[in-house]
């Protein structure tokens, strides 16, 4: 699995230098109301000639990020063997998401691309942001697919 490097968002508290190994820093404003929102997204495309399009509009849109009220972070991932591509998001709250969800730019990508692939989701809280538990169960529930243990298998059998 290919992963971006964190994107914080106005959210996210990172004083100083914040954590290198992982260019994640483990705090979160306190001024948030509720539990963390993560947001994990998973589309399948039906074809290999869509991901550069793909990926192309999702790095645009994450350029965006730092201006999104209640982003706290987000990473992209894609497995390219396997035609799938996604987030892991985090938010202050309910409303932050859903106000992402409907912004014209995130509209305009899923509409161009719904009827091209296959996309499943998850929402998970958290009371605290932990970036490597976040990471761990995002993988872990992404790996999950059928599609993605076929793709690994295969590029095994080839090697």
């Amino acid at each position: 699995m290919l992963r971006s490097r964190w994107r914080q968002g106005p959210a996210g508290d990172f004083p100083g230098d914040g954590a290198a190994a992982q260019g994640v820093n483990s705090r979160v404003r306190e001024s948030r109301d509720g539990p963390l929102i993560v947001s994990v997204t998973d589309f399948t495309s039906d074809s290999y000639r869509d991901l550069p399009g793909i990926a192309r509009r999702g790095f645009a849109l994450r350029r965006h990020w730092r201006d999104l009220d209640g982003a706290v972070g987000m990473w992209l991932w894609a497995v390219p063997l396997a035609r799938r591509c996604g987030s892991v998001s985090v938010w202050a709250g309910r409303r932050a998401l859903a106000e992402f969800v409907r912004l014209p730019e995130h509209v305009a990508i899923m509409d161009e691309y719904r009827g091209r692939g296959t996309s499943r989701s998850a929402i998970w809280e958290y009371e605290r942001f932990d970036a490597a538990r976040i990471r761990r169960e995002a993988e872990t529930w992404l790996m999950s697919d059928d599609r993605c243990r076929a793709a690994r298998g295969a590029a095994r059998q080839r090697g």
